[in-house]
């Protein structure tokens, strides 16, 4: 596991990371979003000591990193393994050669970082590619190279940052896929930094926004999904355009509040309330075992109290949509 303790970083006046305390367990992949300029880049460099904190301490497995000389911090940073955000390949090594990096510089025999990279290689689907260089792979295969790269020291942490930027969405699945994988048989865990909002829902236990270097929300992911009054949990699922409803209908904004909403929660609505309701345009699925989601709804009765009440009942938090906002899709 990984903890910060009041981490700080300032350049000259500038404060960049405030005070950060949060902690990610072994087995657990914590996300960190915010705009350009909050701080994730320089939260991924403090997390790993390559820049060292102004104050705050940075806790791996129950030991103080902050605290170590230079010597001790050479081998305690083996804990912690980094996927950067532009592979950081050399070009003019091949895959296997840029794996065997770390263990070259370890002092590792040529025999075992032989076998050693063989294992990383198969482990992250590279097997056939040992002898290519960088430029023969793809942006997604590039990628996997760094992270087995990253893994060739068995760290227990693994610091992500905007590992999947740039990548297009086929390879993005692909390593979100593999970064999961790790996780699970490693038991690692892992500080995801990204802005992509689609790739948190798909991989991420819990999540925190930062903002001019302090964490302005965090929670696990599925309840920042259910909470309708979380800003980090309605940017997680952007509203998209919907269909209009008729003249004589009232448009709903209705969002899952709860893990207990039925499937067939529009038909169970019209027979609560005697009246026709019509799906406008809904964006719902299935994250952690939990439905997630929102849905725009028209409703055929004006008693927006028997609306909220009956959508209440459903585990569906409800607001009335107001009309200047309705949109057609194409």
């Amino acid at each position: 596991m990984i903890r910060l303790e009041q981490l700080t970083k300032n350049f000259g006046d500038t404060t960049v990371l405030d005070r950060l305390d949060f902690s990610v367990d072994s087995g657990e992949i914590f996300a960190v979003v915010g705009p350009s300029g909050a701080g994730k880049s320089t939260l991924a460099q403090c997390a790993t000591l390559l820049e060292p904190p102004t104050s705050g301490s940075v806790i791996v497995n129950g030991d103080n990193l902050s605290h170590l000389n230079a010597a001790q911090l050479r081998v305690a940073r083996r804990k912690i393994g980094t996927i950067f955000q532009h592979d950081g390949l050399f070009s003019r090594r091949t895959a296997a050669q840029n794996v065997a990096l770390p263990l070259e510089y370890l002092g590792v025999t040529p025999l075992e970082s032989k076998r050693r990279v063989a294992e990383l290689l198969d482990r992250v689907g590279l097997s056939g590619k040992a002898r290519s260089y960088p430029h023969e792979l793809s942006g997604g295969q590039r990628q996997r190279v760094g992270i087995a790269r990253a893994l060739a020291l068995r760290p227990s942490v693994l610091i992500s940052d905007e590992a999947t930027s740039g990548l297009d969405p086929e390879a993005t699945a692909s390593v979100v896929s593999l970064i999961k994988e790790l996780r699970d048989d490693l038991d690692l865990a892992i500080i995801f930094i990204t802005h992509e909002m689609d790739t948190v829902r798909s991989i991420a236990d819990s999540v925190a926004r930062l903002d001019r270097g302090r964490i302005v929300e965090s929670g696990s992911l599925v309840k920042l999904l259910h909470d309708p009054d979380s800003e980090l949990g309605r940017s997680l699922q952007p509203r998209r355009a919907h269909a209009a409803a008729t003249a004589s209908a009232i448009t709903w904004f209705v969002s899952y509040r709860s893990a207990l909403v039925p499937a067939d929660w529009v038909s169970q609505l019209g027979a609560a309330l005697g009246s026709s309701v019509s799906l406008l345009g809904a964006s719902i699925e299935v994250l952690h075992e939990s439905t997630v989601g929102h849905a725009t709804i028209s409703v055929e009765t004006s008693e927006d109290e028997r609306v909220r009440l009956a959508l209440d009942s459903l585990g569906l938090d409800a607001r009335r949509e107001d009309p200047v906002r309705l949109s057609v899709t194409s």
